[in-house]
């Protein structure tokens, strides 16, 4: 038997004493540090230089952080961050937009691409969406553990009441509502899976733009769907027929069929797969 709702409490804190520590950051600091090894393993099988990792991590660490939060500013609340642009900064007071943070990452590889690897953008992104899938899975952990971004009511079993959270004693309060993190998180991570699947099992990525295509199409369409339950961020999008988040989440999900179509209709490229980091040129001097 399932309870009529869920009373969610969750103290979003962790420690809070003279340091504080939230789920919201060890999600995404475990995040990170998973999908770190994902991506190491994978470049170690294709044979690639060990130092890559760590050029890339830098490159999507400041690129998802920055890109998350301006695209918050500029996507939603640029009224109030035009009037007040030292709030910008004001990264504790929350305010991160995953579109932002796709942007930001998009424009991280193009650049690690020219000036690392010398190498088709696609072939990082296969690799790399493939770790954010993850990441993303955790994230939305993280929304829950601070009971935020969640969904209209709902008469469903498996509602949640989110009792620490204002916006829902404000707008909610008696009524269970959708726990849409969790929504997203499971889809994530049910992405994460059908992706390792096919780039482990399957070689697919052999065939570039495939896996991020995959990536684009699973994160952004059903990003789509669930904004058709989830409360809306800011106030104006209230008299909008589709929110800012299916809007963004549109072009994103073009790229992704575009991606696929030119993955299939395109020679495969084979890989070897000598499972060892490439020597450093010092390294084959010493040879």
């Amino acid at each position: 038997m399932f309870p009529s709702f869920i009373t969610w409490d969750i103290n979003p804190d962790i420690i809070d004493s003279f340091v504080t520590i939230r789920w919201y950051g060890l999600m995404f600091a475990i995040g990170f540090w998973i999908g770190f090894n994902i991506v190491a393993r994978m470049f170690k099988r294709e044979g690639v230089p060990e130092r890559w990792l760590g050029i890339l991590l830098i490159y999507v660490g400041v690129a998802t952080i920055v890109g998350a939060r301006l695209g918050h500013v500029f996507f939603y609340q640029w009224d109030y961050y035009s009037a007040h642009p030292w709030k910008i900064l004001a990264t504790w007071e929350g305010g991160l937009a995953s579109h932002g943070g796709a942007i930001g990452i998009i424009i991280a590889v193009i650049l690690f691409s020219i000036f690392t690897t010398r190498r088709n953008p696609l072939w990082t992104f296969d690799r790399l969406t493939i770790a954010i899938a993850f990441v993303a899975c955790l994230i939305r952990i993280g929304n829950l553990m601070n009971s935020e971004i969640f969904g209209i009511p709902t008469e469903l079993p498996w509602g949640f009441k989110f009792v620490r959270s204002e916006e829902w004693h404000r707008l909610y309060y008696g009524l269970a509502c959708h726990p849409t993190q969790i929504y997203e998180a499971l889809t994530y991570l049910a992405l994460f899976g059908l992706m390792m699947w096919m780039y482990w099992k399957k070689n697919c990525g052999e065939r570039p733009g495939l896996l991020f295509g995959t990536f684009l199409i699973g994160t952004f369409g059903s990003r789509f769907l669930i904004e058709f339950i989830k409360n809306d961020q800011v106030a104006f999008e209230a008299a909008m027929e589709y929110n800012m988040g299916q809007l963004l989440s549109i072009p994103f999900v073009l790229l992704g069929i575009f991606l696929i179509v030119w993955a299939f209709t395109h020679k495969r490229e084979a890989i070897a797969y000598p499972n060892c980091f490439a020597p450093e040129p010092n390294d084959k001097l010493k040879k």
